[in-house]
């Protein structure tokens, strides 16, 4: 099942991740919105000589994370960033606006035609650093239902068992992925590790393949070339990947076109 339609020929989709700088407002904000423009333009374009089929933005520099909304100058300057991303390189964008304001992140994706956003909690409550973060599926998906877009819909990955978070009470991963679909409606299912850059579970990714129906299983962190393999034989149907596309495979470095293009060639061609 294809997500988006630039996918329709590509089996295994990679997305980079752009992992901006702090904004305007933040806790490391600078003041130099030129220089938060240059990285995240230059990562792009690494990432895209290097051959990855979408890219995603996120206010990864951010922190300390809003457990929801976050301010309207965060919202206005992923906007710029993001239609400056899509005003120089063809292929989809989606956007994360952590920690959890997917409704944000929608409004980002409509202004600058974005073609799918992130949400860490879809469904049910998870305990964070932020606190509690409750579901926003029932905000998220009548706000797009009135955006009415139909010519250019913008389709919902959700994480499930999201990285950085705990259970607030034991529940089965099968069950919260049923959810997810079946009464949160993602168009797609997200798997991570326990934080940023650290590895899937292999388990958890087959049981998540094995309870998502037809809709797309990402794997959300800790992707390497050498993990592809074994990844794609437990379910996983596409990748989003930062850290260890970076030089060192350190999360606050640029990213290496080098790495970008093993970990392409690292996929099998059908």
């Amino acid at each position: 099942m294809h997500l988006i339609p630039e996918w329709s020929s590509i089996s295994i989709p990679v997305v980079g991740m752009l992992h901006a700088p702090p904004l305007p407002g933040s806790a490391r904000w600078d003041g130099n919105f030129d220089r938060v423009r240059e990285t995240v333009l230059k990562d792009a374009e690494s990432l895209v000589q290097g051959g990855v089929h979408g890219l995603m933005l996120e206010n990864f520099g951010d922190v300390p994370f809003f457990p929801d909304r976050v301010p309207s100058v965060t919202v206005a300057a992923m906007t710029a960033l993001a239609c400056e991303v899509r005003n120089r390189f063809s292929i989809p964008l989606g956007i994360n606006m952590l920690r959890n304001d997917g409704v944000s992140g929608l409004a980002v994706a409509v202004a600058s035609s974005a073609s799918f956003i992130r949400v860490n909690v879809l469904c049910g409550a998870r305990v964070t650093d932020q606190g509690l973060i409750q579901g926003i599926a029932h905000e998220l998906l009548r706000e797009r239902a009135c955006l009415k877009l139909n010519r250019n819909p913008i389709s919902i990955l959700a994480d499930v068992d999201v990285k950085h978070s705990a259970p607030l009470a034991s529940r089965p991963l099968d069950v919260e992925v049923r959810d997810t679909v079946e009464r949160g409606l993602a168009d797609g299912i997200i798997v991570s590790g326990a934080a940023t850059g650290s590895a899937t579970d292999l388990n958890s990714l087959k049981t998540a393949k094995h309870h998502a129906g037809i809709k797309p299983v990402f794997v959300g962190s800790g992707v390497t070339s050498e993990s592809i393999s074994s990844l794609l034989k437990h379910g996983a149907t596409g990748f989003i990947v930062g850290t260890s596309l970076k030089f060192d495979g350190q999360v606050s470095n640029p990213v290496d076109p080098s790495r970008v293009r093993t970990l392409i060639n690292a996929i099998p061609k059908s």
